[in-house]
């Protein structure tokens, strides 16, 4: 009877660890599948096409150029390989200022022969029109191509604009630069506090100190980390913006300080916990052979539970990386590449988390969402492998 229940038990552990990594596997399938849709939508605007007169030498255009042209950066078709004039931009709204409503037809139904006219007659335009009214069979008139969102201007692009009409900008450019940006300056001023406390309660603290400090720390893993940003709002903004004297104080720096807090006790704990298994027959050893303690500490302490203190780094960066409210609420929000650490910024959690809920789904926004997160993902494989790499070379070196 008791092979018998130590068989279910053992049949139901299986199938739980099968079902957890099933289910694992489908969420990172979905989400690379997810992300992968974005690059079938258009450059323009879904349900949208851009015409110039057929005597216009240019082609093709990028969604940047795009971009500009309609911004009125750009004003002249030299500028992109045409002919020495200037661009008339031509939105479907200004139809107003040429035609009457009369004129249009009750159904719109004279619209794509009224468009085909504007165009026909203005060498320099560019319309931005509904792809269902776009003068098709006008010799006069010439459809750009739908050109497909290219993965260079994706990861190279340095504007995220989805919401950009004609051409959205999804450049991640400034996103990832301001994930990795806060993400290592929380680690960096995390890191060396994490490993000195964890020292410190495994080595040298008293047995009182140790059991008083240990839950405290263990506790702040499990405050939300919608109050760590309240705090930020509250108490750290408006202090780094006086102490610096910065026009705003949501700053990549804010950002960075409140991550390291948040990543703390996951690195005390977990780094506590593995210099703690250390034998107790090592340690007398090393004391043993004339070392001293904090010889004891570095040599042999260290070396064999650096697995653990990986498993804390990996922890920790994880934290850091991914966190999404806390640094939603303290960094600005601006999609700008950072050059110093006093300027705002936004990271990709935060973008995912306060755009994912307005994108249409299946649109270029929905797919780009998506991506950030393939991305977020990948950064985190690479972090996990890195750090395992690092701990068996340290162990194989030790």
């Amino acid at each position: 009877m008791r092979k018998f229940f130590e068989k279910i038990i053992e049949s139901i552990f299986t199938v739980s660890g099968a079902a957890t990594s099933i289910a694992i596997l489908l969420i990172v399938v979905f989400l690379f599948k997810e992300g992968a849709g974005f690059f079938r939508h258009s450059e323009v605007e879904n349900g949208y096409v851009l015409c110039v007169n057929a005597k216009n030498p240019v082609c093709s255009l990028t969604s940047n150029e795009i971009k500009q042209v309609f911004d009125y950066q750009i004003d002249n078709w030299q500028n992109l390989g045409g002919n020495d004039e200037n661009i008339a931009p031509f939105r479907i709204n200004d139809i107003s200022s040429y035609f009457s409503d009369e004129e249009l037809g009750e159904n719109y139904e004279h619209l794509a022969e009224k468009l085909g006219e504007i165009i026909s007659h203005t060498s320099g335009i560019i319309a931005f029109i509904p792809a269902q009214y776009a003068p098709e069979n006008n010799p006069d008139v010439k459809i750009l191509p739908d050109k497909k969102l290219n993965p260079a201007e994706f990861f190279g692009g340095k504007e995220w604009l989805p919401t950009a009409t004609p051409a959205p900008q999804f450049g991640i450019l400034p996103l990832l630069l301001g994930t990795l940006w806060v993400g290592l300056f929380a680690i960096i001023i995390a890191l060396p506090l994490g490993l000195g406390v964890a020292i410190y309660l495994s080595e040298l603290a008293s047995p009182r100190t140790r059991n008083l400090l240990k839950p405290a720390i263990e506790l702040l893993a499990g405050i939300p980390s919608v109050v760590y940003g309240f705090f930020g709002l509250v108490v750290l903004v408006p202090f780094v913006q006086k102490a610096f004297n910065l026009p705003v104080g949501e700053t990549a720096f804010a950002g960075s300080i409140i991550l390291a807090i948040m990543a703390l006790p996951t690195i005390i704990t977990v780094a506590e916990d593995s210099m703690r298994s250390t034998p107790q027959a090592m340690r007398e050893a090393s004391l043993g052979l004339g070392g001293n303690h904090w010889q004891t500490i570095y040599r042999v302490i260290i070396p064999y539970s650096i697995s653990g203190i990986s498993a804390a780094v990996v922890l920790g960066i994880g934290r850091a990386i991914g966190e999404t409210m806390a640094v939603l609420m303290v960094t600005g929000n601006a999609a700008v590449i950072p050059h110093t650490l006093f300027e705002p910024v936004r990271t990709i959690p935060a973008t995912i988390a306060a755009e994912l809920g307005e994108a249409p789904t299946d649109g270029a926004h929905y797919g780009a969402l998506f991506m950030l997160g393939c991305i977020l993902f990948i950064i985190t494989v690479l972090v996990s492998i890195t750090a395992e790499a690092v701990s068996k070379k340290r162990a194989n070196f030790s």
